[in-house]
């Protein structure tokens, strides 16, 4: 017996081992052997505070009416949404084969029509099954009331803004060279604020085989999707982990993620030197990570187990206020969880699990 104890410690340790080498070859992959640091990695020059600033401070601006959906306001941030997806080169893949568009229009519980917008990231290398992942912010929030507008910066307009980064970045890297084995379907959701409607829309037309690959013309089925990314409420340093910690995230995903995803994350922190502060829960209460999983975006993708993980920056006094406008937000922290962001999908999306 303790010779069997000696063995299977032993070959525990040796897995535990390749685990981690994996995980650091796949890192060194993504640096192209370690020649482009995180300080000048060239698709970093993409995004600054100021042009981040500007993209949350027009989707909480009053011509936005605070996003409500089915209102002018959030059919005005779609169709800015849709104009940034468009200039990051981000292809439309909804609609038929004539005719394909960014938006998917459907009604929500109580009648009003809401629109994600839906963009297409194209993968560099042809392989006999191409893979996915899906990368979801909602851009609606609670709209107009008694003349206030809550303006929802931070909730989601900041997820929205990351959202749009992370595709500029990667088209850049993509211009520069890198290749990529797997696919990412960027998904601006609308209706969360109902029931998230909008996300059980896309699934509901994802299960139903209405995704073609613009590259392959081969229909997207659920099986195929590696991961659910979501981006809710990134911007704020006013609820960290540690008192005199605002350089934080949370990365929740409730253990629908593998040991290896899950490391993943801690591990490009710390390769790329961002030193941000990672949790894992939210705030160490399992009832509310449980709490968050089905009161977001993540929830339909997680019941169908779909890996899945929310990255935010938690809630805060500021929700459901007016006075969550562009001008609370932190803007050199936000830009450092959009790089974490960035390093870690490159890595994703250069290594195909299948």
């Amino acid at each position: 017996m303790p010779e069997l104890t000696i063995i299977k410690s032993h070959t525990f340790f040796k897995e535990k081992m390749l685990r981690t080498v994996r995980l650091l070859i796949a890192i060194l992959l993504a640096l192209e052997c370690s020649t482009v640091s995180a300080q000048n990695h060239p698709a970093k020059n993409v995004i600054w505070d100021m042009k981040l600033e500007r993209q949350v401070a027009f989707l909480s601006d009053d011509i936005c009416e605070g996003r409500a959906t089915g209102t002018r306001g959030g059919t005005e941030a779609a169709a800015f949404i849709a104009r940034r997806f468009a200039e990051t080169g981000l292809e439309p893949v909804h609609g038929g084969e004539s005719h394909k568009s960014y938006f998917q229009s459907f009604r929500t519980s109580n009648g009003a029509a809401g629109h994600n917008v839906i963009g297409f990231f194209r993968g560099s290398r042809k392989l006999k099954e191409c893979r996915y992942i899906i990368v979801g912010a909602h851009f609606d929030n609670i709209g107009t009331i008694d003349g206030k507008v809550y303006r929802g910066a931070d909730a989601n307009a900041s997820g929205v803004v990351a959202q749009i980064s992370l595709a500029e970045m990667l088209r850049m890297a993509k211009l520069l060279g890198k290749s990529y084995s797997r696919s990412i379907i960027f998904v601006a959701f609308d209706g969360k604020n109902n029931g998230m409607a909008g996300s059980e829309e896309f699934w509901k037309t994802l299960s139903d085989g209405m995704f073609k690959d613009p590259q392959t013309g081969k229909t997207i089925w659920p099986e195929s999707v590696d991961m659910m990314v979501n981006l809710d409420q990134l911007g704020c340093t006013t609820a960290p982990i540690d008192r005199n910690r605002p350089d934080y995230i949370l990365a929740v995903d409730n253990g629908t993620l593998g040991e290896d995803d899950r490391n993943l994350i801690d591990w490009t922190n710390r390769i790329f030197d961002l030193n941000l502060q990672i949790g894992h829960d939210y705030y160490g209460s399992e009832n509310f990570t449980r709490v968050f999983f089905k009161i977001t975006d993540v929830k339909v993708f997680a019941e169908n187990r779909i890996p899945s993980v929310m990255f935010t920056s938690g809630i805060t006094m500021n929700n459901n206020k007016p006075y969550d406008d562009a001008g609370s937000l932190d803007y050199g922290i936000f830009r450092k969880r959009i790089y974490l962001l960035f390093h870690w999908m490159e890595v994703l999306i250069r290594h195909n699990r299948k």
